[in-house]
């Protein structure tokens, strides 16, 4: 099946804390500029997977832009969306670890060059074959940001297309009015939901409501697949089958060497949906996906991770061998 996934949002650099449980408010080392941006993340792994990906954001005039727009452009992605501002510089963000799954982010967003990302920078003409749209809920960071979205969401919704949404929440972004605002309107249109374990709470409607029962109320809403990220635990998924029955599926995760854990979900995400778009079914989709997630996890920095099919399969059947042995 031909598909082209387009998505949009935060294109930034990030440095590291060197050090386990380094402080922001003391000196410390930090190493970097790695490539990031949740959507750029995501449209790097699908582009690595071998499928057609356009990305729309905004970076300075600067070599950290240059560096980010390199490093897509290598691994495969459209890159003709992305504008270059002399008026503000490239995003940034800075990160520091406390514990496997704890980090603490400093991010100059709003006030960056991706902070002027708008409708106008959505060319309607790189989005004429594109028929899945992918939104990331920490690109929602600006009423600019969503007015794009909106724009490529209704093009992409009135010629039939699909529509995935990850919530991607940070603490750091919750006093960002604009993106709580926007959640309901994309929720409207999703058709593919991926929540992480810990996101789910933020969707229930009652208090002791189980994952289960959250998602359903979700499905019945209109959304068609969910799958809830679980990490090296896996994934669940909830859904109906061409038939609608209602189906919940587990499927285990991998354990890697673990080094760093930012850009997981996006791989995991980028994985799961472009090969759902491509005809897989449900579970292979996220054994894939769940692979993807656990390579992504075995690289220091957000982008290093991302992988190529024949990797993913690679991987897979030398895990299926050690496990028959």
């Amino acid at each position: 099946m031909s598909f082209k996934i387009c998505t949009i949002g935060e294109l930034l650099v990030e440095f590291l804390a060197k050090e386990q449980n380094q402080r922001f408010d003391q000196t410390g080392e930090f190493i970097g500029p790695f490539p990031s941006g949740a959507p750029a993340i995501f449209a790097d792994q699908v582009a690595k997977l071998g499928f057609q990906v356009v990305f729309f954001s905004c970076v300075g005039k600067d070599a950290f832009g240059k560096m980010c727009i390199n490093r897509l452009e290598k691994d495969g992605v459209i890159t003709e969306g992305i504008t270059s501002h002399k008026k503000a510089n490239t995003g940034s963000a800075f990160v520091t670890y406390k514990g496997e799954d704890e980090r603490d982010f400093i991010f100059n967003i709003p006030n960056s060059a991706c902070g002027l990302l708008s409708f106008n920078h959505i060319n309607e003409n790189l989005l004429k074959d594109c028929n899945h749209l992918h939104v990331m809920g920490s690109s929602l960071y600006s009423f600019r940001a969503i007015d794009a979205m909106r724009k490529a969401l209704d093009i992409i919704k009135n010629k039939g297309g699909t529509i995935s949404f990850d919530p991607n929440l940070r603490k750091e972004m919750f006093d960002i009015q604009e993106m709580e605002q926007s959640f309901d309107y994309i929720m409207e249109y999703t058709d593919i939901f991926l929540p992480s374990e810990n996101e789910v709470s933020y969707f229930a409607h009652n208090n002791g409501e189980s994952e289960e029962q959250t998602m359903k109320a979700l499905l019945e809403k209109g959304i068609k697949h969910i799958v809830v990220k679980a990490g090296a635990k896996g994934a669940n998924y909830y859904g109906y089958d061409e038939q609608n029955n209602y189906k919940s599926i587990h499927v285990d995760g991998y354990l890697t060497n673990f080094v760093d854990p930012t850009g997981a979900g996006d791989c995991f995400a980028a994985t799961f949906v472009s090969l759902m778009l491509a005809g897989f079914s449900v579970e292979k989709a996220l054994q894939y996906a769940n692979v993807s997630g656990a390579l992504a996890v075995s690289k220091k920095g957000p982008m290093e991770g991302t992988s190529t099919l024949i990797e993913l399969e690679k991987f897979l059947s030398h895990n299926s061998m050690k496990s028959k042995s």
